[in-house]
């Protein structure tokens, strides 16, 4: 399964789909390996990552690996920890200077295969409305906010999360539960998950 596995990562590293619609050019940022544990499905490498091929290596990551409480080596280990974003590479900003959606042909063609490989996730964590719009379907509210704050009706396996970025700032400050509540839940269990 190993080889197999490895097969897959070269193919989706080596993806062209969408090369002409991204203003960088494709450079796929993916990670895991069958071993991994806890699966994080985010949005799209932005600039900086997509200069180091390194998911999450940006003021984000480091928020989200406090709010995961792991430190750098335990989250890169990819025996451990598996990084499938919606979309896996960089693409592009929007005329408001943010970054563009996730390009929509990454996830029908790649996720599929990626997660078949996956068999040992016992937490996905899905950062961003993206990700929650595609693996919570008709069960996510009708706002982040909401799907967010209903996290307990997800079950054991899945949590939804906001993106960890700096632009969130506000959003956790009106929202206090996020830390009071969820964040503990959250470190539990990805604590129990390794424990």
């Amino acid at each position: 399964m190993t080889g197999d596995f490895d097969t897959l990562l070269a193919r989706i590293r080596a993806c062209t789909l969408c090369a002409a619609e991204l203003p960088l050019g494709p450079r796929p940022v993916v990670r895991g390996r069958p071993s991994a544990r806890l699966l994080l499905i985010g949005q799209a490498p932005g600039t900086r990552v997509h200069a180091s091929g390194i998911p999450w290596d940006d003021p984000s990551g480091e928020r989200l690996r406090d709010w995961l409480q792991m430190s750098p080596e335990d989250f890169y280990d990819e025996s451990r920890v598996a990084i499938v974003p919606m979309g896996f590479c960089y693409p592009g900003t929007d005329a408001k200077g943010g970054d563009k959606p996730p390009r929509p042909e990454c996830a029908p063609e790649w996720h599929p295969p990626m997660l078949a490989g996956l068999p040992h996730v016992g937490l996905t964590l899905l950062i961003g409305q993206y990700a929650q719009k595609r693996y919570l379907g008709k069960a996510r509210q009708k706002t982040l906010t909401e799907t967010v704050r209903h996290w307990r009706d997800y079950g054991a396996e899945t949590l939804p999360l906001p993106h960890p970025s700096w632009r969130n700032n506000a959003w956790v400050k009106k929202n206090p539960w996020f830390a009071q509540e969820t964040l503990p839940d959250l470190r539990g269990r990805v604590a129990r998950l390794f424990a």
